[in-house]
């Protein structure tokens, strides 16, 4: 049995093309999106943003695979993710790129060395 592996994928992107009333709609919306304290890595996707301040959001995924081969996978699945919910909403935008973790790669600091010992 292999043990999972938790992979964090954030994929960044700029808002492209937005009307007047999009931009309006986000910004009233602005305040479930901005606070950078509340970011958590969901399988769903969690959306970060600050429009009045730039032009550019983020979204945090996570999911656990079996193995390394599913990485690449997770990846894809987040891109499609962010792209169909900004797509579903009709919010334009480009340059979609991501950073993806896989967390049991990480390396431990000394506290979690010392708590694993």
């Amino acid at each position: 049995m292999t043990d999972k592996r938790t992979v964090r994928v954030t994929v960044r992107g700029s808002f492209d093309g937005l009307t007047d009333a999009q931009k309006a709609e986000l910004i009233a919306a602005g305040d479930q999106h901005s606070d950078i304290l509340a970011v958590q890595y969901t399988e769903q996707g969690h959306l970060t943003y600050d429009l009045k301040a730039r032009p550019f959001f983020t979204f945090r995924f996570a999911e656990q695979v079996a193995e390394e081969k599913d990485v690449a996978r997770v990846t894809a699945r987040a891109e499609a993710k962010a792209a169909a919910w900004m797509t579903e909403r009709g919010y334009g935008f480009k340059r979609l790129t991501s950073q993806t973790v896989d967390m049991s790669e990480v390396p431990l600091g000394p506290r979690g060395r010392r708590l694993q010992g």
